[in-house]
């Protein structure tokens, strides 16, 4: 249950305490999953939109987009990942959500870990080289095998694939259409986190840096961690490292921000603070005017 509808004033409290350690911070690491995301307007197994845009998946019974590794025909498979990647990574309108977070930040010194392969993140004001996809980025896609560790711009394969989509029968019609791989001529996925065969080459020199930036800090550096999102899919990306990071600096603070799993450390208590709500209500709460100070009373 999302809890800002039934205490507000325990969210605008949240938000003050967010917006003053914001205020303290030297250094901000923002962590973000899918949750973050979905807030953001693309939530996965929101039903309503996945009928909309894949009408004939959905006859077929599909309610999500949640269908990595469900054994389709290829034609049907890359017309999903045609109309998916075309909305969620493509799609050029820009994205308040994400941008009122860039705007929280400001010229703080900050950096992204994010597990979401959208990139709204760059999409929307954050520099790119600051945002680290350790699970990958739906703009590129690589061998299967894989042959190399090379990868390649997903843009004229899902443009390619959407020449020839079929939004009556979700397929793509013309098979020369389905994407091979440019070095071997072998199948080709998408370059996201799915099983060993991932390629992570192009991201892990971003890792490095991010590696780089936490290990120059001092060891009383004010760095603050904003989560956004991070459930208990994938914990070990999102959730644990920042758990980890803010007890290497003791006067790190932690902001978990999650409507459904937003428990913190017990060991943590005092330095990170649960806010059980969506990213985009403690958004609205932190950009809400402030109520003016009472008047001052004098005798």
């Amino acid at each position: 249950m999302n809890q800002t509808n039934h205490q507000p004033h325990a969210l605008q409290a949240q938000a003050d305490t967010v917006r003053s350690w914001l205020a303290e911070a030297d250094r901000v690491l923002i962590t973000a999953g899918a949750g973050l995301s979905a807030a953001a307007g693309y939530d996965y197994g929101d039903t309503d939109r996945f009928q909309e845009l894949f009408p004939a998946l959905y006859r077929l019974g599909l309610r999500s987009r949640y269908l990595v590794g469900l054994p389709l025909p290829p034609a049907l498979l890359w017309g999903y990942w045609a109309v998916h990647i075309d909305d969620i990574r493509y799609s050029p309108a820009p994205n308040p959500l994400y941008q009122r977070l860039r705007t929280l930040v400001g010229d703080k010194d900050h950096w992204v870990m994010t597990s979401n392969v959208d990139a709204l993140f760059p999409r929307n004001g954050f520099a790119a080289d600051r945002v680290f996809t350790p699970q990958g980025d739906y703009g590129r896609y690589q061998c299967t095998t894989p042959c190399t560790p090379t990868t390649w711009d997903s843009k004229p394969v899902i443009d390619r694939l959407l020449s020839a989509y079929d939004p009556d029968t979700g397929a793509v019609t013309d098979s020369d259409a389905l994407p091979r791989c440019p070095n071997c001529g072998g199948e080709v996925e998408i370059n996201v986190r799915i099983g060993p065969e991932f390629v992570e080459a192009p991201y892990l020199p971003t890792g490095r840096r991010l590696q780089k930036w936490l290990n120059e800090a001092p060891t009383d550096a004010r760095l603050l961690i904003l989560e956004f999102g991070a459930g208990f899919n994938t914990p070990g990306v999102i959730r644990h490292p920042g758990e980890h990071l803010t007890r290497h600096f003791p006067r790190a603070r932690l902001v978990r921000v999650n409507p459904t799993d937003p428990d913190i450390p017990s060991d943590l208590a005092g330095r990170a603070l649960p806010v059980p709500a969506g990213a985009d209500h403690l958004l609205d709460a932190l950009i809400a005017p402030q109520a003016p100070a009472g008047p001052t009373v004098t005798s």
